[in-house]
């Protein structure tokens, strides 16, 4: 049973004495972690039903160069002692259940190969297949991976739905390649992580720098490897083979239907 706890930020803050000892307000102390100086919390919290204490949590933001897993293990750091988690719990959920790393050759429309690095992470599989985005991006970390990949089972599990997370990308600015060069890259990427890919194991879907197109050829691709089509091995795909209509505006909506009804 979870005890009533306070959500609060990593480190401590306090209000320090003025210079006559008196307490003054205005003389506010940041605590200091291994990432830098964090902002206090929100003065004046609202009193909130669902935090009995009266307190909001708060998270701070999170230091410029801390990477997204840091943050994300944090999180996960307060929820547990929120909730009172015992520790084999805790180090279960802070680990991820498989990462590949790839690193695969395309040959460019110039002739010339390049390689490329991709990432496919798993965090948890506890309650069905996993699943999450896939992006192409300079800056994508096996880190990020992670972060994502747990955010992921944690939106699943809120919403109970039969899901774990997954996350994966390639490093690479896809508007430097041609269509041909994207696809070719596609569909290597896609061979090399197929091991871990299916519609009982993992399903991709759309992210940061791929679309409906680059689905296509992932479906395509997983398709030829088990020799008949698998439209359910990826989501984001298009209408014309078996996409959801709405699909591609459906982020977008749900924060509009967000920001009506707060």
């Amino acid at each position: 049973m979870a005890k009533n706890k306070e959500l609060l930020p990593t480190g401590s803050t306090t209000i320090g004495p003025g210079a006559n000892g008196a307490g003054n307000s205005q003389d506010v102390e940041l605590a200091s972690t291994s990432h830098g100086t964090i902002a206090p919390p929100a003065p004046d919290a609202p009193t909130d039903k669902h935090h009995p204490l009266g307190d909001t949590p708060y998270d701070p933001p999170a230091a410029h160069n801390a990477s997204a897993y840091a943050v994300a293990l944090g999180q996960l750091n307060r929820v547990a002692d929120f909730m009172d988690l015992d520790d084999d719990m805790r180090v279960y959920l802070r680990t991820c259940q498989r990462e590949l790393i790839v690193h695969f050759p395309v040959q460019m429309d110039d002739g010339k190969v390049r390689m490329f690095t991709g990432f496919r992470v798993h965090h948890n599989a506890t309650k069905g297949p996993v699943k999450g985005g896939i992006r192409y991006h300079p800056d994508v970390t096996l880190d990020e991976c992670r972060a994502l990949a747990m955010w992921m089972t944690w939106k699943c599990a809120l919403m109970n739905l039969p899901y774990g997370g997954a996350k994966g990308g390639v490093i690479v600015d896809p508007a430097e390649l041609s269509k041909r060069e994207l696809e070719k890259m596609t569909r290597r990427y896609i061979t090399e992580i197929s091991p871990l890919i299916g519609p009982e194991r993992d399903i991709p879907a759309p992210d940061v720098g791929t679309n409906a197109q680059v689905m296509a050829w992932i479906m395509d691709t997983y398709s030829m490897h088990v020799g008949h089509s698998v439209p359910a091995v990826v989501t984001g795909k298009p209408v014309s083979i078996g996409g959801t209509v709405g699909r591609e505006s459906a982020t977008g909506l749900g924060v509009t239907y967000i920001t009506r009804a707060s």
